[in-house]
């Protein structure tokens, strides 16, 4: 089948634009076009969570239900303009390019090449070993769902605020969580990943019936996985706002807290498409500002 081709300008930049009518969501009818009209229409709350930060490609050039695969290095067909930043892989070989996302026309540029998912990292690129945040992913395992991950999310938060931490959360846009707490403070990886183990052996200890600190499929069952290992310096976690490559056009939505307590209490699932999260947005602007701009010092941990 021949590839269907239309150019257009992005504040200035010409931007080539590939098969608009595919669909990529089934399910839905959700098309190629209506991804890049959401992420457009999302830019001005995602940009900023994007702009800094090295990105791992999730690209899906069929759709949701067609092959995917990962890319790091950003391609080379990618327009001059395009930045990108050197990061050092685990092991010794070359570092590896990565696309920076800076830009509307960056954005479009990417997404065109079926990249449905934005997976960054928790540092900029001018400080590779400062987090500016900690996540914790909170993985369900059946039959526990997000409504048990709302469970454990509040009691992460009581957890933090008594260490005078403040945490903000967001859907996954999956099945799960992730609770972040902002830093933008100078901290290593050693720290963070240090703190958050502690913290997650600290919620097993207070709740073993219902959360689990490492990644067991024989043990997970009905308990939420607070996975802590994210915070690491070779790690990437699904961007706010980033769509999923689920049957719906989900997408990884910043919540209230009030939100997730009433979840807990009604036991109403809790996710957005695509429509919704431009809703909210329009309502409540960017819920997750505070992980850009909140300065907090991390405390120090037992150990």
């Amino acid at each position: 089948m021949a590839t269907k081709k239309t150019e257009v300008e992005v504040e200035g930049r010409k931007v080539a634009l590939s098969n608009l009518d595919k669909i990529f969501y089934p399910a839905t009818g959700f098309t190629k076009a209506q991804v890049i009209d959401y992420y457009i229409r999302i830019a001005p709350v995602l940009l900023p969570h994007l702009e800094c930060r090295p990105l791992t490609l999730k690209r899906y050039p069929d759709g949701v239900e067609g092959l995917h695969f990962y890319e790091k290095q950003c391609p080379s067909h990618r327009p001059a303009w395009l930045r990108t930043a050197k990061t050092p892989r685990q092991s010794k070989a070359e570092p590896i390019d990565y696309c920076v996302i800076d830009s509307l026309p960056a954005l479009v540029w990417v997404i065109n090449l079926a990249n449905l998912e934005l997976h960054t990292f928790l540092h900029c690129t001018t400080a590779q070993n400062r987090p500016t945040a900690i996540v914790f992913d909170l993985d369900p395992g059946p039959p526990a769902d997000i409504i048990s991950c709302c469970r454990v999310a509040l009691w992460l938060r009581e957890l933090l605020t008594a260490m005078k931490l403040e945490s903000l959360a967001k859907t996954s846009g999956s099945k799960g969580m992730q609770v972040y707490i902002p830093l933008n403070s100078p901290v290593t990886y050693e720290q963070t990943a240090e703190f958050s183990h502690q913290i997650a052996l600290q919620m097993t200890q207070e709740h073993p019936e219902c959360v689990l600190p490492k990644m067991s499929k024989s043990l997970r069952q009905g308990k939420v996985f607070i996975d802590w290992s994210q915070n690491n310096s070779h790690k990437t976690t699904v961007c706010v706002y980033s769509l999923r490559a689920k049957e719906r056009p989900t997408v990884s939505t910043p919540v209230t807290w009030e939100e997730v307590e009433r979840a807990g209490k009604t036991k109403k699932s809790l996710g957005f498409e695509s429509g919704e999260v431009l809703h909210r947005v329009d309502k409540y602007g960017d819920l997750f500002e505070p992980v850009l701009s909140l300065r907090q010092k991390l405390p120090k941990t037992n150990r």
